[in-house]
């Protein structure tokens, strides 16, 4: 019994973290996979005369008859011909005259068609023409007037006058419709040309970073990795306003300035525009992964590779290529998803260049066809996947691996290595800063382009009154409500997301319950798969979950903190993991033996000792709440407001002001939080230097209640 109750806990607790993980991650992904083969046609005539008939039944008895009477009385000659033919159709009487005439000779054929009718069948006609002419133009007004007695399914029904199916229609669509043939082809062709500037440029960054080819190699990381705390579309936007139509470079400069181009003709809107943008953006993400393998790299190999004879050259293609190899994998799969899954960048700057992530994202924000929308989002994973499946297969039999992983070479690159490095850094480098600074610039200047005074309107409620923006058109977000709104967020999904994560390892690592594998699978899904994905699972899953409008999440507050949090926590997860495995079980197996429970030794022992992983994660969750856009665009509401769609929606309107005010207030929160981050972490360190402290132990004092203790 005993044990059964210090078991008790550990259940608990994993049922807990594994019910989470399956409601706000499984669920929502697999919703999204079921909602793709669902075909919505219109109901078949004799479905919708039952359900029809079923509305009617619930109205009043008082005024049923006296309803659809009126309805019928007020019929227009249109309406007439329509209801009249849907009743020889429920009839199951063949139409002899000709449905494409006017109505008006519709009218007379179908009066003489009526009464050329046996008296049997003419009378079943008549008593289906109300119903039918109910059905037709009436459904709408019925299902408003017996809303309260339908429940919200039937009433849906009644409304659409819909019926669902199971199908592959969705997924053939691409192949089908010239227009959606068209995205997916220019999905690829962006992804292709994508994967190979950035994989290319964040290789040449992570080869001069670590094998002396950039000057001040920290520096340039710290540079190099700006993008990531950066806000949505931020790149985009500031490149539009370098070098759009009315760009400070393109017209400003070249063209006012010089006279030397046409800035209306030649600017970077379109196909290699958003090339650009998907670049500097990718960069960032893609330097980690070849920065991380090239710091592990021995390099005493380059050194024998060098006593044997071989040149700069030889050596960088037959050692440090092949090296790097599992990280170019890594890379190229990451690129891709990141293009395919991209619709900020092209609906900003490839204005004419459609693609399927914007295709997805018209589909649910304008015309609601979730259904579509899924199987898009299906048909965005599959060649990510199967780019994966096929660079795994590729080279798996070889080995990577070195001796050391702090030694480096000590050869000198040669000069003109070092002079192209430098320059290509040097360039990456101005791009980013220029960027930063076109923000700063944009967000106190009047008119981007046209009238270049200061200003700080953009900063308050009143914003600044020119072009469309002074009508209040396409400026319904001015102010910075939202982003207080963003920040309120991010401070509730940032705490909470790094404690869960923590929760999730130790869950894992120290309690290593039956199923282990699937909770760290679950919690890692988030990682593998595109936000766009799980912005559309949420909509599915919780807009009326079992058809209770009480459970209900859409268009709160709380689904936006939640999907923040579960498509975060990975990193957390990962962080807290790799720390766990590397602490010494004996120091948690002596807090329990002293007889602290479950909850005390995770607080008091394991807790603190995660600081480092708890911070990572909160930082990771809190700046991703504060910058994400790929998932949350479909889940804001007027109510709830996030400031990243408002940038979004601010430089999609050319309102670059309103766009750059926002991003740069948000850069400075997400800048301060690391820095306070960073603060906490070293402020830790000093205390666990101090002489004083160093006796301090995390485990419960409970020797006092020992009675063989000492007094």
């Amino acid at each position: 019994m005993m044990r059964l109750m210090r078991q008790l806990p550990r259940a608990v607790v994993t049922g807990i973290v594994a019910f989470l993980l399956a409601v706000f991650i499984a669920v929502p992904i697999g919703m999204v996979l079921l909602e793709s083969f669902v075909i919505s046609g219109s109901m078949p005539p004799a479905r919708l005369k039952a359900v029809t008939m079923e509305a009617i039944a619930e109205l009043p008895s008082s005024e049923r008859d006296s309803t659809v009477q009126r309805w019928v009385d007020t019929a227009t000659e249109a309406e007439r011909v329509e209801a009249t033919a849907a009743a020889f159709n429920l009839a199951e009487v063949p139409i002899e005259w000709d449905r494409s005439a006017a109505y008006s000779e519709q009218a007379k054929a179908m009066k003489a068609a009526t009464a050329g009718l046996p008296a049997e069948l003419r009378a079943t006609i008549e008593d289906n023409y109300a119903i039918a002419h109910v059905m037709l133009h009436k459904r709408t007004a019925l299902a408003f007037k017996a809303k309260d007695q339908l429940g919200q399914q039937a009433f849906d029904t009644l409304r659409n006058g819909t019926n669902d199916r199971w199908g592959l229609d969705h997924y053939l669509k691409p192949f089908q419709d010239s227009y959606l043939r068209n995205a997916a082809i220019n999905s690829l062709t962006l992804a292709g040309f994508s994967v190979v500037f950035t994989v290319s440029l964040a290789f040449a960054l992570a080869y001069g970073i670590n094998c002396g080819g950039v000057p001040w190699p920290s520096a340039m990381r710290v540079a190099f990795l700006m993008p990531l705390v950066a806000p949505p579309v931020l790149i985009a936007t500031a490149t539009v306003m370098l070098f759009g139509r009315r760009g400070l470079v393109t017209h400003t400069f070249l063209d006012q300035g010089l006279g030397l181009i046409n800035a209306d003709e030649t600017n970077l809107y379109g196909f290699f525009g958003v090339v650009l943008a998907q670049v500097l953006s990718f960069v960032p993400a893609t330097l980690i992964i070849f920065d991380n393998v090239m710091r592990r790299q021995d390099g005493r190999i380059d050194e024998a590779a060098a006593g044997l004879g071989a040149d700069h050259f030889t050596t960088f293609r037959h050692v440090t290529l092949p090296m790097a190899l599992p990280a170019f994998k890594r890379a190229v799969v990451l690129v891709f998803i990141m293009s395919l899954t991209d619709f900020g960048n092209p609906l900003i700057l490839g204005r004419d260049t459609p693609v399927l992530a914007g295709v997805v994202y018209d589909e649910i924000t304008a015309y609601r066809n979730t259904p579509l929308a899924a199987a898009l989002c299906v048909w965005l994973i599959i060649p990510s996947f199967l780019l994966y499946l096929g660079l795994e297969v590729f080279g798996r039999r070889k080995g990577y691996s070195s001796t050391s992983a702090s030694s480096r070479s000590e050869l000198s690159m040669p000069r003109t290595w070092r002079i192209a490095l430098t320059s290509i850094a040097g360039t990456v480098v101005a791009l980013i800063f220029a960027i930063y600074g076109t923000m700063a610039l944009g967000a106190v200047t009047r008119v981007w382009g046209v009238d270049w005074s200061l200003t700080l309107g953009y900063f308050s409620d009143s914003g600044v009154d020119v072009g469309l923006a002074g009508t209040g058109y396409g400026s319904s977000d001015r102010g910075l409500d939202n982003v207080w709104d963003s920040l309120r967020l991010a401070a509730i999904a940032g705490p909470l997301g790094g404690l869960f994560a923590v929760v999730i390892a130790y869950v894992v690592e120290r309690l290593r319950p039956p199923g282990a594998n699937l909770i760290v699978f679950l919690a890692l899904v988030p990682a593998i798969l595109p936000g766009i994905i799980f912005g559309i699972g949420y909509i599915v899953a919780f807009n009326l979950p079992f058809g209770i409008d009480s459970l209900s999440l859409t268009g709160t507050s709380a689904i936006l903190v939640l999907n923040i949090l579960f498509a975060n926590v990975f990193v957390g997860v990962l962080a807290a993991r790799a720390a766990l495995q590397r602490m010494d079980r004996s120091v948690d197996e002596a807090a329990e033996s002293l007889g602290a429970g479950l909850v005390s030794r995770f607080v008091r022992v394991t807790l603190p000792m995660l600081l480092p992983a708890l911070l990572l994660g909160m930082l990771y969750v809190f700046i991703d709440s504060l910058t994400t856009l790929s998932s949350v665009i479909f889940l804001v509401s007027g109510n709830h407001k996030l400031a990243s769609v408002a940038i979004f929606n601010h430089a999609n309107s050319g309102e670059y002001g309103y766009a750059a005010a926002k991003s740069l207030l948000l850069l400075v929160f997400a800048v301060a939080a690391m820095g306070l981050a960073w603060l906490i972490e070293k402020r830790k360190s000093l205390v666990s230097r101090r002489p004083s402290l160093r006796r301090w132990s995390p485990l419960p004092r409970l020797s006092t209640n020992n009675r063989w203790a000492k007094p």
